[in-house]
């Protein structure tokens, strides 16, 4: 499957970003250092990915004159990380735009079956009214990242964006095809997943390198 040509979805080309993600890969990068790395990640994928944002001109007085100037319009954005990794991302958008309401969903995997089970589900009301950008590390078999889509989409949410900074070819071609309608934003796009579902080469699990846990 050829992403070049896919408008929905984006595949990061910046030397930073790829640059970061590299020292993300490293083994020997510390707890503290992955998640500083993970941050900085989000904020230039977040920069990319709010680039559409909805504009609406508004009227301010300068220490020199009044003039016309853009706001962003409309509801504040909704931020949703997948649980637990997508927590490591959440600061960095929240850097660019502190006033994002934060939301939550809960998903674990099957280690037998590799399929996602939900556990927690939390959204900012009204959700049908915010941009929503869902979050998370890994895009690997892409079951958690369509199941938390379908969970926003019960409940109203309609424009959607999911942000991730490692994907897996199946894992994007499977959520590409679950929800077309929505944009997706790949740090990179690796080689595989291997036998037991990891992203190939990757950086590891995620969740457990943010938060120093094995």
């Amino acid at each position: 499957m050829s992403y070049g040509n896919i408008e929905n979805i984006t595949i990061m080309k910046h030397p930073l970003i790829q640059h970061k993600i590299s020292m993300l890969r490293d083994k020997n990068t510390g707890t503290n250092e992955f998640r500083k790395l993970v941050e900085e990640i989000s904020i230039l994928e977040g920069f990319e990915a709010l680039s559409d944002l909805p504009m609406e001109e508004i009227e301010v007085e300068t220490p020199i004159e009044k003039c016309t100037t853009q706001v962003i319009s409309g509801r504040k954005l909704a931020l949703v990380p997948i649980l637990r990794a997508g927590l490591g991302m959440v600061s960095g958008v929240l850097a660019l735009v502190p006033t994002a309401k934060v939301g939550h969903i809960g998903m674990y995997r099957d280690e037998k079956t590799h399929e996602p089970h939900e556990y927690y589900c939390k959204l900012p009301s009204p959700i049908e009214e915010r941009t929503i950008v869902a979050m998370d590390p890994m895009l690997a078999t892409g079951g958690s990242a369509v199941d938390a889509i379908n969970q926003i989409k019960s409940h109203g949410g309609i424009k959607i964006k999911f942000m991730c900074i490692i994907a897996a070819p199946e894992g994007l071609e499977r959520l590409n095809k679950a929800h077309p309608d929505v944009q997706i934003y790949v740090g990179h796009l690796d080689r595989e997943l291997n036998e037991d579902a990891y992203i190939c080469p990757g950086l590891g699990d995620a969740g457990d390198r943010i938060f120093g846990t094995k």
